[in-house]
């Protein structure tokens, strides 16, 4: 599989969709332990819908893969959705589908770019995001990275059995400092003014 690397970190980078990995996000959608985290284990998806959905999702969204940077293997997927250019928001939705992933910082540098990306390319000065209560890792992450509560939709999702709280976050861009864009750009700013300063003297 080709993936391109749109933003990079230390650990992973974020890539365009591949539609060669539909099966792999099948399988990822359709395992409940997956399924509970991003609210989706009440559909039954087989490779015809996925297929259908991945591609309204990068046509309305801006959707990336996760891919493992030393190994090239792709790992999740994340985006940045229902933006407003009026009122320059958006929301962030993001999961790791391979679980022996889980718990390694990756879900936390790859939310981190994909802000990188909707504050300092798209321009937006506010993302949100709805976790489930009892998503504590998440929550974590969000949080280390700079996300604030911001509200409670109460016995919102029904899960197991019984209805869970969903907690609304938010990062405005000047709480966000950015791991990747502004490097390269500032890079290249440095650079070119550096060899304008060679070339005039």
């Amino acid at each position: 599989m080709k993936y391109f690397r749109k933003l990079v970190g230390e650990k992973c980078y974020l890539s365009p969709v591949s539609m060669d990995d539909v099966e792999k996000y099948t399988e990822w959608l359709n395992d409940m332990e997956i399924g509970q985290f991003v609210t989706l284990s009440q559909i039954v998806l087989d490779m015809e819908k996925e297929t259908e959905l991945l591609r309204k999702l990068m046509r309305e969204n801006y959707i990336f893969a996760i891919v493992e940077k030393d190994t090239n293997k792709v790992i999740g997927n994340c985006g940045i959705h229902q933006v407003s250019q009026v009122h320059r928001n958006a929301s962030l939705g993001i999961f790791i589908g391979e679980k022996t992933f889980w718990n390694q910082g990756i879900g936390t540098e790859a939310t981190s770019l994909l802000l990188d990306f909707a504050f300092n390319i798209l321009n937006l000065h506010n993302v949100y995001l709805s976790v489930m209560s009892y998503n504590k890792r998440a929550i974590r992450c969000y949080e280390k990275i700079g996300f604030k509560k911001v509200g409670v939709q109460r016995e919102f999702m029904f899960v197991s059995g019984q209805y869970h709280d969903v907690f609304i976050y938010d990062i405005l861009a000047s709480e966000f400092t950015s791991p990747y864009v502004k490097k390269i750009y500032d890079y290249s700013i440095s650079d070119e003014a550096g060899r304008s300063k060679i070339s005039i003297v």
